[in-house]
């Protein structure tokens, strides 16, 4: 098996496998106790909180251990905003934080307080600019992640941080700890071990002097006051001891991995019809890639994908366990059906990169075989994207136009009337999505150029992927309206002009 999903969790790194077993005998204890294996442990603990601080840039008194990343973000953000309530409840977030950004953001607007999300361009950046014209007198707290852990788009955390001027800035860098610099300017940083090699079941919260912070939870001695209960003393040892190995490791390893992605994301357009690679391709993360297959269904290609030998994932709406689109993907107005998300592991081998690029295209022309879809690969070059790089999360200025952010999702969609005459209505209602497109594009021939299609259906992943499929496809994309304009009994109408 191939594992191409790091982004998920990481394989337990060699450095960390050693230090856990030793930390197992030599780390057991209470390191709160005075007796000699008590003072043992705590030195472990001690030792390995310097090992953190240092490769974050912080003070070891800065440095807190949490259960996971998850928990990491929660505490870091409830924390900050109960310090800072004086000044005011206001939140300010990127529309493609991770979920625990998203979650903690909505119990905190039920209790009060309000909440603002920054979009982002087509490749899930945000700008600096208006994530810092989002900000208020009242504003307590921004969060922003260092990179995205759907599409490895950096963000320009550094930038921010500056205009953020008094408000302390959390930065989620789960996804970047450990393979590039940590980004300065942050307030609050979280990350998770099992990200970068080590152990699951450790999370780092860092919380700069200074910073206003008051836990959410009741009082508790261990970990400064931020996290309650008995720490994990050897998976903290071995949490930290990986995270020396891997930044070891990571200018060597960076570089080579990031020609292997470079590689996949140049060939795989060329090898397989109707494909798009999604995220930044100059500000990124030197492993990671995410490309959309139209007309095919995530869940089927990744199960072919296994079976193959080739475990990644995708955001796709259908391996979701909430079984909704990719809120990363809506944000950036992509398409959510048919993600594959390939995270590389540092040593995978070239081999297995080509294989991976010689089986796919037979793989997802077997899953598009029963459409009945005329498919043939593009003999056009790769699209430039500028130039390539890693480390940094403050590349050349290439921001595309506001027309460009987010089209075809959300409240920025317009709305069609009713008096658009369409010269075929497709009745997708009761398919669910990547059907509703297929039909569409089985079907959009059969109008002349300039022509109407009316698109029904009741499937929410509609709402996103239709737009995006215009965006794909060159074709004009005019709106929504009420499918009963159209002669449906429900949903939603989605209107499309054929440009030739």
């Amino acid at each position: 098996m191939s594992y191409f999903d790091v982004a998920s969790t990481a394989p337990l790194h060699p450095v960390a496998r050693q230090a856990l077993t030793a930390a197992l005998d030599e780390g057991w204890a209470d390191p709160a106790r005075l007796y000699r294996s008590g003072r043992q442990a705590r030195m472990l603990l001690d030792a390995a909180r310097e090992t953190v601080a240092e490769v974050l840039g912080a003070r070891a008194d800065e440095i807190s251990f949490t259960a996971s990343g998850t928990q990491a973000v929660q505490l870091g953000m409830l924390g900050a905003l109960a310090g800072g309530h004086r000044r005011g409840r206001h939140l300010v977030h990127s529309a493609v934080e991770h979920s625990a950004v998203l979650h903690t953001a909505e119990q905190h607007e039920a209790e009060g307080g309000t909440v603002a999300s920054v979009p982002v361009d087509r490749h899930g950046r945000v700008s600096a600019g208006e994530f810092a014209a989002a900000l208020r007198p009242d504003t307590v707290l921004a969060v922003l992640q260092s990179a995205n852990h759907e599409v490895g788009t950096l963000q320009p955390v550094t930038e921010t941080a500056r205009l953020c001027g008094e408000v302390p800035l959390l930065v989620d860098a789960a996804q970047s700890v450990g393979r590039l610099p940590v980004p300065e300017g942050w307030s609050l940083l979280a990350a998770s071990a099992h990200k970068w090699g080590g152990p699951a079941g450790v999370g780092v919260l860092a919380v700069r002097k200074g910073v206003r912070y008051r836990s959410p939870l009741p009082a508790d001695e261990r970990e400064r006051g931020r996290v309650p209960g008995f720490v994990n003393v050897p998976a903290i040892v071995a949490a930290a001891a990986s995270l020396r190995a891997v930044r070891a490791e990571a200018e060597r390893e960076n570089a080579r991995l990031h020609g292997l992605v470079e590689r996949i994301r140049a060939r795989v357009p060329q090898l397989v019809p109707e494909i798009e690679v999604v995220g930044d391709p100059v500000r990124r993360l030197p492993h990671l890639v995410t490309f959309s297959c139209l007309y095919v269904d995530g869940e089927v290609l990744l199960t072919e994908l296994d079976r193959a030998g080739f475990a990644v994932s995708s955001g796709s709406s259908c391996t979701s366990s909430t079984l909704t689109p990719s809120h990363v993907l809506a944000a950036m107005g992509v398409l959510t059906e048919g993600n594959v998300r390939v995270s590389l592991p540092y040593g995978v081998a070239e081999a297995d990169v080509d294989r991976f690029l010689s089986l796919l295209p037979d793989l997802v022309a077997g899953v598009r075989a029963p459409l009945g879809l005329d498919l043939t690969p593009s003999a056009a070059p790769p699209r430039a994207e500028g130039r390539a790089g890693v480390g940094s999360d403050e590349g050349p200025a290439n921001e595309e136009s506001a027309g460009a952010r987010s089209a075809g999702a959300g409240p920025e969609r317009p709305e069609a009337s009713g008096r658009v005459t369409p010269q075929l209505v497709i009745d997708a209602l009761g398919k669910r999505c990547p059907l509703p497109v297929i039909e569409l594009a089985k079907r959009i021939g059969e109008v002349p150029a300039r022509g109407t299609v009316a698109v029904l259906a009741d499937d929410e992943a509609a709402r996103l992927d239709i737009p995006a499929w215009c965006g794909m496809r060159g074709q004009e994309y005019l709106g929504e309206a009420p499918a009963a304009a159209y002669g449906g009994d429900r949903g939603v109408a989605y209107l499309v002009r054929r440009t030739g």
